[in-house]
């Protein structure tokens, strides 16, 4: 389709719904087009090309800003479901019938929203770091994790060493080579996200966190395959969430890596980009 990489491709804007949403979009085609759900407060930088760049060889890979984050204009929403629907409107804008769905962190929860919105839309579906709704201890984060919101850095984005990572020396050196990785696109960077993206998203995670008798039951909607992956100690959203996200789906397999937190696919990013790519080319 092109020869763009991570690093290269340009940003656009799709007209959704009036509201103007930054993306880019890269790779080779040949496969269905795989979208990409980001986590809290991330944007188009925050996708780590050592895995986008190796799944672009065989398929188009759409990253995108949702309402109110960076360079998408709009408010950002308070509810997963509201994100979903603006998703699913981004998608449709592009004139795509049929994808594959990539959710990471919050990104999962929606990704999940819109497998049930629209099953017609999905095909297969890859949750990292996630959980279900009303999953253990997603209604708000850990105080731990609170504490690293509060911890001074040198820069911004070397919050992610400690919500991504964990502290053995391992795995700190997986996060610094991960910062590098992202800090690598030189041109056309996406902007800072504004001061009402936190609370909106906060408030999302929360009510998605909720927890209420029978907040499985919507898992038996999802009958996509699934891949679930996480570390072996999440901090943000604990890892026995993906084990419940496992349990009460129809159709679904679960990696678990060692020595891991939240960004275990990032940590091992070799590993996961070949079961990625023989899980979306239905060979396992």
């Amino acid at each position: 389709m092109n020869n763009y990489t991570h690093n290269t491709a340009p940003t656009q804007f799709a007209d959704v719904n009036g509201v103007s949403f930054a993306y880019r979009r890269f790779g080779n085609g040949g496969s269905l087009p795989l979208v990409f759900f980001q986590h809290f407060t991330g944007t188009l930088d925050n996708w780590d090309p050592a895995v986008l760049d190796p799944l672009s060889e065989n398929r188009e890979i759409i990253i995108f800003d949702t309402r109110g984050i960076a360079k998408s204009g709009g408010e950002p929403k308070h509810t997963i479901a509201e994100i979903a629907k603006d998703a699913e409107a981004f998608i449709d804008a592009l004139g795509l019938k049929k994808v594959d769905l990539f959710g990471f962190s919050m990104g999962s929860f929606a990704a999940q929203q819109v497998a049930v919105d629209r099953p017609e839309l999905v095909n297969r579906i890859i949750l990292v770091g996630s959980g279900p709704r009303g999953g253990e201890g997603l209604e708000t984060f850990l105080p731990e994790v609170w504490a690293l919101f509060d911890k001074p850095y040198n820069q911004p984005d070397e919050l992610l060493l400690d919500t991504f990572f964990l502290p053995t020396e391992s795995s700190q050196a997986a996060g610094w080579q991960f910062l590098e990785r992202i800090r690598a696109r030189k041109e056309d960077r996406d902007i800072a996200i504004s001061d009402k993206v936190i609370p909106a998203q906060l408030a999302a995670i929360a009510e998605w966190g909720k927890k209420s008798e029978g907040s499985f039951e919507y898992l038996q909607k999802i009958t996509h395959p699934v891949l679930v992956v996480n570390g072996k100690h999440d901090i943000i959203f604990p890892t026995v969430n993906s084990y419940l996200l496992q349990q009460n789906l129809p159709n679904a397999q679960l990696i678990l890596y060692p020595d891991s937190n939240h960004a275990s696919h990032y940590q091992f990013h070799e590993h996961f980009v070949l079961q990625a790519k023989l899980f979306l080319d239905g060979k396992v």
